[in-house]
């Protein structure tokens, strides 16, 4: 029995996930690894070949430093579960006229729990990712998540929908490290070829980065059904002809084939009509957003007129916003405007460096 407990370890085969778990089973716990095959590019039709956490070298590399190491590992199959709830969701919200963040959907509903269900099963008290962000227990009893040492690598907004009974038993050994530090990790532990691995930073179903090939290949008919709707101004004047409103994300600017003779800007997109809304960068700003399907973490409830930082994407800096609940959603109002508020993303509230909680724009 080891001291500190046993941990079930997410292992994808990159140089974080893997530097977990030899961190974990240095520092004492009974470490089992398991690999997680979310998804079958092949099936996809794309152009490039199987890249990321679901191809054969990826289970190959962590099951390697398991057994190289004495502990145990073992690969599942999610790709049912994965495909029938993230890539349907996926689909469904850029046919709705939304811009999905899948990575969310799949660490909140697929991964952990899948993980959890796993860790039940095999006796394992913990569960523990590669991802860059801190999990603490505060004196209310509530698990938080605060952002990781490194900027540059911090990924506590994509966990925002993580929920108490995941939180209690989630492990996040990378947090305190800066990225430059898990490279010397590996090293140390004897692989330096970790450190010169890719990184994939593309959504794992779409590895060639053309999630309009996806959609295209993925429902039968789409670009017929929606080829031949109009660009229009902001007062309903046409300006020209597009390929169909599911090809396009608020905010973009590149790719529009169109000249008005000067920038212009995705503001709006209508499914009904099938009509997308150009306008300048001015028209992209907002000062304040509905967000629904909330998880909050910090606290159970959020007091009307609480100040956060609010982040609308994941590269964003955020912004000085207040909350105020109203009906289930948070209603989030900028002391300045945000640019390009995209329905379907991810909001996130922090506080200092802790997340309040999240939710998805409506």
């Amino acid at each position: 029995m080891s001291r500190k407990g046993k941990v079930l370890v997410a292992m994808s085969g990159g140089i974080d996930s893997t530097v977990t778990a030899l961190m974990l089973h240095e520092e004492g716990y009974e470490v089992v690894g398991i690999t997680m095959k979310t998804w079958d590019y092949a099936a996809s039709g794309g152009s490039k070949k199987e890249t990321g956490c679901c191809n054969l070298d990826s289970f190959n590399d962590a099951r390697q430093a398991a057994v190289e190491h004495g502990f145990a590992h073992y690969i599942l199959d999610i790709r049912e579960e994965f495909g029938d709830f993230v890539i349907e969701n996926f689909v469904e919200e850029y046919l709705a006229g939304r811009t999905p963040n899948p990575c969310v959907l799949c660490n909140t509903h697929i991964k952990w729990r899948a993980l959890l269900k796993r860790a039940d099963a095999l006796g394992c008290e913990f569960i523990a990712t590669g991802h860059y962000a801190k999990v603490r227990q505060q004196d209310n009893g509530r698990f938080v998540i605060s952002k990781a040492i490194d900027d540059t690598k911090d990924q506590s907004y994509v966990l925002w929908g993580l929920q108490q009974d995941l939180l209690r038993r989630t492990l996040l050994p990378l947090g305190p490290y800066r990225k430059k530090e898990i490279r010397q990790m590996a090293h140390d532990f004897g692989y330096p070829e970790l450190a010169r691995k890719h990184e994939s930073y593309e959504i794992c179903f779409v590895p060639d980065n053309d999630y309009r090939g996806f959609l295209k290949r993925r429902v039968e008919g789409l670009e017929e059904r929606v080829a031949g709707g109009n660009f229009i101004d902001k007062d309903g004047k046409i300006l020209g002809q597009h390929k169909g409103y599911p090809f396009y994300t608020i905010g973009q600017r590149k790719g529009l084939e169109i000249a008005l003779g000067r920038p212009v800007f995705v503001t709006k997109i209508d499914p009904t009509s099938n009509t997308v809304m150009l306008g300048d960068e001015e028209d992209l700003e907002q000062n304040e957003m509905t967000v629904g399907k909330l998880n909050l973490i910090k606290y159970d409830l959020v007091t009307p007129g609480m100040e956060a930082v609010t982040r609308i994407r994941y590269k964003d800096k955020g912004s000085l916003s207040t909350l105020n609940p109203e009906n289930g959603t948070m209603k989030v109002r900028f002391y300045e405007n945000a640019k390009g508020i995209a329905p379907g993303q991810s909001a996130v509230f922090y506080e200092g460096e802790d997340v309040i909680g999240g939710g998805i724009i409506q």
